[in-house]
């Protein structure tokens, strides 16, 4: 490609140096020509159409008209008058003098064109395909300035442009050539680094992602463990001394157990959030509609639309969830929603999710300073992966967040057990949760 982009521009080049070279040599022979044969023939008695005098210039030029590629000519006089053509009915005929013969027959310089002939004075040439029309300047036997025409076939300019494409291409596209496969090595190299720095960012980010599942996976497994269960154990004893306690402490101890009950439910969705369902034993679907929970609370609805047949890695259904977790969770707390819906879409390798809800909206350009940090997290991760995130809403039209990725993503291993025998695995989503 690169050779035929620089090539193509530079034989046109070729091509037109070529052309205006032809034309150039026309006007030197022209000029010769109307200097040394015609204008010494331009006499008083072929100026008054003196047979003789015509047939004088008629056989002089009669020998260019045959072997030089000549095809017409004409002379004229400073008033637009042919004064001698090979065509004998154009002689004495008048046409109207345009600017440029003006300012030829004042010393101006010849003009050569290589184009289709239409003008009024063309009427036997206007069927001859493109001609190589000259205009020069000459002179009478007496000094009366005067323009002598000729055309010429085009072919003779056509055969020059050809001898000197034929000529200049074939070095011209070698060079090129060994200047592309001068570049080839360091182009390889220059290849070869980059794979091996995207080798190396796609291990580090792999590294990170695991690390903040680990992170997760452990705050959680210790809030379960731990302050939940000590939390419970707590709730219990609050249950039992509201019972045998004193009745005008018992509304304390009715409002510290309440409380503490609120706090172990918050905790238990907190752990939820942070590590997520088993997906190869749930699926995909049912995943997603645990997370129904806090939304009814909220009276929000959910729907969730997934394809029947829709096979992933647990890469990518690790990804989905994370989004669709990552966006109820900013429409629980931030939208003012009624209803909200989620829709998977696969073809080939490509795999998308949208989020959509029909909430108050936002403008995405303004900064939501931490309400969407995780949103914002998860859309760098995923970009790193090399898939595309977006979010758009509007202030009142709602939300509707976009993650797309393909194979790309499938390198990453995000969270969760692995079984021994494969790397890799597959989550095969039903439409049932």
């Amino acid at each position: 490609m690169a050779l035929v982009l620089v090539a193509t521009p530079v034989a046109f080049w070729i091509r037109a140096e070529a052309e205006r070279h032809a034309l150039a040599n026309a006007r030197d022979v022209t000029q010769r020509l109307a200097d040394n044969v015609v204008g010494p023939l331009i006499t008083d008695q072929l100026l008054a159409r003196e047979p003789a005098a015509l047939e004088l210039l008629d056989r002089r030029l009669e020998p260019w008209l045959a072997e030089s590629g000549v095809t017409r000519i004409k002379v004229w006089d400073e008033r637009g008058r042919v004064v001698y053509s090979d065509v004998a009915s154009l002689i004495g005929q008048d046409f109207e003098q345009e600017e440029w013969a003006r300012l030829l027959l004042e010393g101006g310089p010849a003009t050569a064109t290589f184009e289709p002939q239409t003008a009024e004075e063309n009427e036997f040439e206007a069927t001859s395909g493109e001609l190589v029309e000259v205009y020069v300047r000459s002179a009478s036997q007496s000094g009366a300035p005067m323009i002598f025409e000729t055309y010429s076939s085009g072919d003779g300019v056509r055969r020059e442009q050809h001898a000197v494409l034929m000529g200049m291409i074939p070095p011209m596209v070698l060079a090129l050539a060994v200047l592309q496969l001068a570049q080839l090595i360091p182009a390889v190299r220059l290849a070869r680094r980059m794979q091996v720095n995207q080798a190396a960012r796609n291990v580090l980010l792999r590294c990170a992602i695991e690390a903040s599942d680990q992170e997760r996976r452990q705050i959680a497994a210790e809030l379960h463990d731990e302050v939940i269960q000590d939390l419970s154990g707590l709730a219990y004893a609050l249950e039992s001394e509201e019972r045998r306690g004193p009745p005008e402490l018992q509304h304390v101890f009715t409002n510290a157990r309440t409380m503490l009950q609120n706090n172990i439910r918050s905790l238990r969705a907190m752990t939820s959030e942070l590590y997520p369902p088993d997906l190869e034993e749930l699926g995909l679907n049912a995943s997603l509609m645990r997370l129904e929970a806090p939304l009814v609370e909220r009276g929000i609805g959910l729907t969730v639309e997934i394809p029947e047949t829709f096979v992933l890695d647990r890469d990518r259904a690790v990804l989905l969830y994370r989004v669709a977790r990552e966006a109820l969770v900013n429409v629980s707390k931030h939208s003012s929603a009624r209803a909200v819906a989620i829709r998977v879409r696969q073809a080939g390798q490509r795999t998308e999710i949208t989020i959509s809800d029909d909430g108050v909206g936002f403008n995405p350009s303004e900064s939501r300073g931490e309400s969407h940090l995780g949103l914002r997290i998860l859309g760098d991760t995923i970009r790193q992966a090399g898939g595309a995130f977006e979010v758009r809403s509007a202030p009142g039209e709602g939300t509707c967040v976009i993650a797309t990725f393909g194979a790309a993503a499938t390198g990453l291993r995000l969270t969760g057990r692995r079984p021994a025998a494969s790397a890799r695995q597959h989550v095969t989503v039903p439409t049932a949760p």
